[in-house]
């Protein structure tokens, strides 16, 4: 089939109607794709409107050229995060070595967008907000796949049919949980525990990370730019998960963080502190979601929900954008058969690519014993000799199908 005949059929084809699960990163690039295919999109959010602010992340690669094809790109730059600087302390807090953060993330100078989290979501949501239907303070009940589509029940009560339900809903996913069972067979634990909230700037750090680690322990302080307020890290190595109740319970993962930071030096006391005053706590087990596919009928998984990849890869926000645009491409002249196979043929090498870069994240920003962190404390000695922003091949392992003409 040609250009011109995918167009047509594209185009002459009655609107099919989707829901999207989640309007974090994944579910609004989502959106965008499948509205500009022609699809009724309707996307569904729990939260009560759009999550704001958020720990800067990373586009690079790929991603960054999925941006690129969309009308988000002149946001994005006005919202780069110049990180200039990102010191590594010992566990005295004598300075191991301070370097350009390029050096250590594969990043490349001059094109690599950095961002808070809560920008990336803000300029989604205005590409989509006109095109798409969302339902904020809400959420997907139940669904019952039939012959002719998606019966989907909400939790603020009412029914509709879809043609497609699309889980955006994270690493923890309720739809991935209603679709395939409980999470735990699909949920790889990595051996360590983090929170992140915002704290006073008491350094005057300015444009910078400063992170110090002891074996198994790690604690940075972020500074976007040189405001008042800057982002704080506590991570830890823990063979065993988190219980269920320290997971949802608020005051039992701030202990749970401070008992593993009792005795540290630096900054670590004043952050405990913090922590436990923070508003915007937000703690998790570090882990990837692995699964053998992706749907299952109508309904398939995009993002955190289908592949985490973790923090240590610093792909997450990359593996979300480019899964999303890989599966509207995908469904653009198929069937949702033929699609969802389609989505997963295209995507998964990708995938297991930039969920391989856990080891490196880990054994590089969080060795777990003395000897382990000297041998890293030399390695990053050695960065300083090296141009930052080389690259790193995985993030660029996937070249993008061209899009179709808008429907």
């Amino acid at each position: 089939m040609t250009p011109i005949d995918q167009l047509t059929d594209v185009r002459d084809r009655p609107r099919r109607k989707v829901l999207i699960s989640g309007a974090s990163i994944a579910g609004p690039a989502l959106a965008y794709w499948l509205n500009r295919y022609g699809y009724a999109v309707t996307v569904v959010e729990k939260a009560p409107t759009l999550r704001g602010g958020g720990y800067p992340i990373d586009v690079r690669g790929t991603a960054l050229e999925v941006v690129r094809r969309m009308p988000i790109l002149p946001q994005l730059r006005e919202a780069h995060v110049d990180l200039r600087r990102l010191t590594f302390l010992d566990s005295d807090g004598s300075e191991v070595t301070s370097l350009h953060p390029l050096a250590v993330t594969g990043g490349v100078a001059g094109q690599d967008l950095e961002v808070r989290r809560g920008d990336l979501a803000d300029a989604l949501h205005r590409a989509v907000r006109d095109d798409v239907e969302l339902l904020f303070d809400n959420s997907i009940d139940t669904l019952d796949q039939t012959g002719h589509g998606v019966d989907v029940t909400f939790r603020r009560g009412g029914s509709r049919t879809f043609d497609m339900v699309f889980g955006a809903d994270g690493v923890h996913s309720r739809t991935r949980e209603m679709l395939f069972g409980p999470e735990e067979q699909f949920h790889h634990y990595l051996g360590y525990c983090f929170a992140v909230f915002t704290m006073r700037n008491t350094l005057g750090l300015s444009h910078e990370t400063v992170m110090w680690n002891a074996p198994g322990r790690a604690a940075a302080l972020y500074a976007v730019g040189d405001g008042d307020e800057v982002h704080a890290f506590l991570n830890f190595a823990r063979p065993e998960p988190p219980a269920v109740n320290e997971f949802r319970n608020l005051e039992a993962q701030r202990d749970l963080v401070a008992q593993a930071f009792a005795d540290a030096e630096w900054e670590v006391p004043g952050m405990l502190v913090a922590l436990r005053e923070a508003e915007d706590l937000f703690f998790d087990g570090v882990g990837q979601i692995r699964m053998p596919r992706w749907s299952s009928g109508r309904v398939a998984l995009v993002g955190d929900a289908a592949y985490a990849p973790s923090f240590l890869t610093g792909q997450g926000t990359s593996l979300a954008l480019v899964g999303a645009y890989m599966l509207a491409a995908s469904l653009a002249d198929r069937g949702h058969a033929a699609g969802f196979a389609a989505y997963q043929r295209g995507t998964r090498k990708f995938v297991t690519v930039n969920q391989g870069l856990v080891g490196h994240g880990g054994a590089t920003l969080f060795p777990t014993t003395a000897q382990a962190l000297e041998q890293r404390n030399d390695r990053l000695r050695s960065l300083r000799t090296m141009p930052p922003g080389e690259g790193n091949p995985a993030h660029s392992a996937l070249t993008l199908p061209e899009p179709l003409r808008p429907a």
